[in-house]
């Protein structure tokens, strides 16, 4: 029993540093898109440049290659992840199944990377296709995100998620994670936006989005801060609704920790556009990102594992309403 319970502290450890080491590996993503440097290997996939090691790189090329390098080790880790989920697990139980999505995902995580390259939808490419794929692409890590942080957390205690019988929790929480996914791909597509279409100062950014003749990633890029607010309010209302209504197993500090990275974001978001989306600035928007689906995703699992204090429907309001 004491060798188990060990296993499973240890297990558990890994499953989170697994997660800081994807969060490391998304942002090196997005400094591969802010430099330009996706086309650093050509269009040869997984080849760099027709070689495995390239020679006389140039920084593009390192970029790129270093990114390949970490997506590939994150690939093992999580391959050690499902292995070591599946020894220690019993049949049917949430880790196993987490950790198998984690798998899936990372997969098709690699596989959007891979078509990005191969359809040469990198560097200053600014074609439609390009668009979906980036949209696409952060869909994806949110899913990856998620499925690595269910592993952790399921495998760190005896929790019991359930969708069924929720009532509103559920609807809060299905909308917060609706908004949170279209808010992300649209903020990837914004970012890919001011990177292909940068713009000199402030003012020349907004006169270029209200050009009737600007860029379709241009037009779109007003939207991006409009949804943040929408989804904003929403997820600080949502975090109050559920933690009211389920308030044990730490959703108070879950609840607050989603209230924080939102008013986090939105100061990072608007002091990313006064300083006119620098490269730093975009990666630092794209962490507090992922920190607040994270948060969310823990909040909404802590939510769905415990009783309601109690009866719910599924028309009943928000708090203030």
């Amino acid at each position: 029993m004491k060798s188990f319970v060990g296993q499973r502290v240890q297990f558990t450890r890994f499953a989170w540093l697994v997660l800081v080491f994807l969060l490391l590996v998304i942002l090196w993503g997005a400094y591969v898109r802010a430099t330009g440097s996706g086309a650093g290997c050509g269009s040869h996939w997984p080849l760099c440049n027709g070689t495995v090691i390239p020679r006389a790189a140039r920084t593009e090329t390192l970029i790129e290659y270093t990114h390949r390098l970490t997506s590939a080790f994150s690939g093992v880790l999580i391959i050690v992840l499902v292995i070591w989920a599946f020894k220690l697990f019993p049949k049917g139980h949430g880790v196993r199944t987490a950790a198998a999505l984690s798998m899936v995902f990372v997969i098709t995580e690699g596989l959007v990377g891979a078509g990005l390259v191969l359809f040469e939808w990198v560097a200053h490419d600014a074609s439609v296709g390009r668009a979906i794929s980036i949209g696409l692409h952060l869909v994806n890590t949110f899913f990856l995100l998620a499925a690595v942080v269910l592993t952790a957390w399921l495998s760190g205690g005896d929790y019991d998620l359930r969708w069924r019988n929720q009532g509103r929790t559920a609807w809060l929480i299905a909308t917060g994670f609706v908004l949170l996914i279209v808010l992300g791909a649209s903020g990837a597509v914004t970012a890919l936006g001011d990177t292909l279409f940068p713009a000199g100062s402030l003012a020349e950014g907004i006169s270029q989005d209200f050009a009737p003749t600007a860029h379709f990633l241009i037009q779109l890029r007003i939207y991006h801060p409009i949804l943040a607010v929408i989804t904003g309010i929403y997820l600080v209302l949502a975090a109050s609704a559920l933690s009211t209504a389920r308030p044990g197993n730490g959703m108070p500090l879950y609840a607050r920790a989603v209230k924080v990275l939102v008013v986090t974001q939105l100061l990072a978001g608007a002091i990313n556009i006064l300083l006119n989306v620098p490269v730093w600035m975009q990666l630092i928007h794209l962490l507090l990102a992922d920190l607040l689906w994270i948060s969310f995703v823990l909040l909404a699992a802590t939510a769905l594992s415990q009783p309601a204090r109690v009866p719910e429907t599924a028309t009943a309001a928000l708090p203030g309403d």
